[in-house]
């Protein structure tokens, strides 16, 4: 039996909110390790489309991008909404323009800057929190492994294995998406390459996009899962073809995973439990067009803020953790309330302001657009949520913390 490595910190999932919450830990002198499964840098399936806010984020915590992190183009100017009435919406960010992340290169890179020790081709097996520390099982190369920790954060994303130990039942509770992407060499696209572009449209599926990569074209499809991917994807690509004049010669290549979308419209988060912190996409993030990079960012760094101020302050870290965490559950879930869309300006380009652009037969035809998109989740019985949840934040200050895990 291999003897137990103590830490302070270890954190699961070599991810950008684990290099986030390690730069956090690190600086404040905590010896922390993080886990991987796979070995370094490895590929992780993202469209690579950051926000202003994670770009900010990113500059102020580890400095300028290398060259080798960035996808060609290597930025984005902004969103392109795209409806069945054929009316688009075109909306640059607020701050200019954000970078085009290679995540194989940009996680790596954000993960060495952070200063943790990393442990890769290191697979998480289990833990058992015991009160004053964590023991942490993992394997690696056939060896087992022993890590006796003081916190434990889930860094290891949507189908996230540590959220999975802390609440075995967790994966039932939610609906789950499938989220696909597969990459074309391009025979004519007049799709805007400086641009994300999204459809709202309820026969495409419930997730629909596609922007320029690396000389190809990405079209990528969301769905419940269960549904095919390949009969998803023809329907769209015939759909860009015949709609918007999207050429593509036939896939070389193709990718997807398992998503926890949801969570952010009903305030429905997981945490975690005792000394385990969940963070991350693992929590269930995810901003209004699928960016979870920026959400992952900014709930890594405050988890690592908890482990460290639960330290300096001797209060119980699930506690401080759930207290400063608030702030970004206020900041993801208001991009999906109906209140906030409609009278703020919730998200990092302006909305609003692109739809008063329109004449009013051109906003009707839109605004009735979105409204048969959003009918796609009527089966999840959503609305009522959502609505309620708007109206507690237009008499408070939050979202209420009882619906969290």
């Amino acid at each position: 039996m291999s003897a137990v490595r103590d830490v302070h910190t270890l954190i699961v999932g070599a991810s950008l909110s684990a290099a986030a919450a390690a730069k956090r830990t690190v600086d404040a002198g905590l010896e922390t390790v993080i886990l991987e499964r796979k070995e370094l840098p490895r590929h992780k399936i993202c469209s690579g489309i950051l926000s202003p806010r994670g770009y900010r984020f990113l500059l102020e915590n580890f400095g300028p991008l290398p060259r080798e992190a960035l996808h060609e183009p290597t930025s984005c100017r902004g969103v392109t909404f795209h409806f069945p009435c054929l009316i688009p919406l075109t909306m640059d960010f607020f701050g200019g323009t954000t970078p085009h992340l290679h995540r194989k290169y940009s996680d790596y890179w954000a993960i060495k800057r952070s200063g943790a020790e990393v442990h890769d081709r290191t697979s998480f097996v289990g833990l058992e929190d015991k009160g004053d520390h964590v023991m942490v099982r993992a394997r690696s190369q056939g060896e087992e492994l022993t890590y006796r920790a003081r916190q434990v954060i889930g860094a290891d994303g949507p189908s996230s294995l540590v959220t999975r130990v802390v609440y075995p039942d967790y994966p039932k509770q939610i609906p789950w998406f499938f989220v696909g992407q597969k990459f074309h060499d391009i025979v004519d696209c007049p799709l805007d390459q400086d641009y994300f572009h999204f459809w709202f449209h309820p026969e495409l599926g419930h997730y629909t996009w596609s922007h320029a990569r690396d000389g190809r074209q990405i079209v990528g499809v969301g769905f419940k899962r269960g549904d095919n991917f390949d009969a998803r994807h023809k329907k769209v690509k015939r759909y860009l073809e015949d709609k918007h004049g999207v050429r593509l010669a036939g896939h070389e290549d193709e990718e997807g995973c398992a998503e926890n979308f949801g969570p952010s419209l009903i305030d429905r988060y997981v945490f975690g439990k005792g000394n385990v912190l969940i963070t991350g996409q693992a929590t269930g993030f995810l901003n209004m067009i699928g960016e979870g990079m920026s959400c992952s960012l900014h709930s890594g760094a405050i988890a690592g803020e908890a482990v460290v101020e639960a330290r300096l302050h001797g209060k119980p870290v699930q506690e401080m953790y759930r207290r400063m965490i608030a702030s970004e559950v206020r900041r993801t879930t208001d991009q999906w309330n109906p209140l906030k869309i409609a009278f703020g300006r919730p998200h990092e380009a302006d909305f609003p302001a692109a739809l008063l652009a329109l004449s009013w037969r051109e906003r009707r035809l839109v605004v009735r657009d979105i409204w048969r998109f959003l009918l796609l989740y009527k089966e999840f019985n959503w609305g009522r949520q959502i609505g309620a949840l708007a109206l507690q934040r237009l008499v408070g200050n939050g979202y209420p913390m009882q619906r969290w895990l």
